[in-house]
C-alpha cells in the first residue's frame, strides 16, 4: 500500500471499528433494558384463573387498533373480553379504555366502550381516555388525569411487562392480566417492536416527559359518562 493510501485506510478502519462499538453498545443497552423490564415485572403478570385477591381502582385496557369498519381488532377484542370478565369478577369497580382518538375518523375508545356496553357493562362504569396515544402516555394520564393509584392492566403478555413498568414509573401500584388466548399472525413483528419500545420507555420512566395532552382532573371513582363525547 502506498503512503498516500495509508491515512484513508486507517480512517476507514477506525470508522468501521466505531460503528462496531456503537452497535455492540446499542445491542447491550436494548438487551439490558429488556431483561430488567421483564424480570422486574413478570411476577405481577396474572391470568384470569390466577387473580386471587386482586383489587384495584380500575381495570385499564390499552387500545391496539380497529378494523376498517371501526370495530375492535381481534387483539383488542381479546383484551376487552378479559377486562370485562375481570370487572364481572369484582376486581375493580371501573373500566378505563385508553387509546387513540386523535382524529375524528379514528376512534378506538368509543369503539371499546361500545363493545363493553353491548356486553352488559353499565356506561357509567366505563371511562375513556381519548389521548392514550402510547403505553407511556396512557399510564401518565391514568395517574395525572384520572387519579388512579392502584390499577390492573389488561393486554397481551408480551406488552404487559412494559405497561406495568410504565405504571410503576408513575408511582402507581400496578399488576397485569394477560389476554392472549391465541398466537397472532404478526407476533414476530410485535416482539421486535416491543424490544425497542421497552428501551425507549425505560428512559421515559426516568425523565418523565409530559404526554401530548393533559387536561382537567377526571376522578376514576366518579361517573364514566363525563368522558363521553357524543
Amino acid at each position: 500500500m502506498s503512503d498516500a493510501n495509508k491515512p484513508k485506510h486507517h480512517r476507514l478502519k477506525n470508522a468501521l471499528l466505531l460503528i462496531l462499538c456503537l452497535g455492540i453498545a446499542a445491542g447491550t443497552l436494548v438487551a439490558g433494558t429488556n431483561l430488567w423490564m421483564v424480570y422486574s415485572t413478570r411476577s405481577s403478570v396474572y391470568t384470569l384463573d390466577s387473580t386471587g385477591e386482586l383489587e384495584a381502582d380500575c381495570i385499564l385496557v390499552l387500545g391496539c387498533g380497529l378494523r376498517r369498519d371501526g370495530f375492535p381488532s381481534q387483539m383488542l377484542r381479546d383484551r376487552l373480553d378479559v377486562a370485562i370478565e375481570a370487572y364481572r369478577m369484582g376486581l375493580a369497580p371501573k373500566l378505563l379504555m385508553s387509546g387513540d382518538h386523535g382524529r375524528v375518523e379514528y376512534d378506538e375508545v368509543n369503539a371499546m366502550k361500545d363493545y363493553a356496553i353491548a356486553r352488559g357493562i353499565p356506561s357509567e362504569d366505563v371511562f375513556m381516555d381519548h389521548a392514550g396515544f402510547s403505553t407511556y402516555e396512557s399510564m401518565y394520564r391514568a395517574k395525572e388525569i384520572f387519579g388512579c393509584e392502584k390499577i390492573i392492566i389488561v393486554t397481551q403478555t408480551y406488552h404487559l411487562y412494559r405497561a406495568i413498568a410504565n405504571a410503576r414509573a408513575m408511582e402507581m401500584d400496578a399488576v397485569g392480566i394477560s389476554s392472549n388466548p391465541r398466537r397472532y399472525a404478526r407476533q414476530r413483528y410485535f416482539d421486535l417492536r416491543e424490544a425497542a419500545a421497552r428501551t425507549k420507555d425505560a428512559f421515559y420512566g426516568l425523565i418523565k416527559p409530559r404526554p401530548t395532552y393533559l387536561g382537567k382532573s377526571i376522578p376514576i371513582f366518579g361517573n364514566g359518562d363525563v368522558t363521553n363525547d357524543r
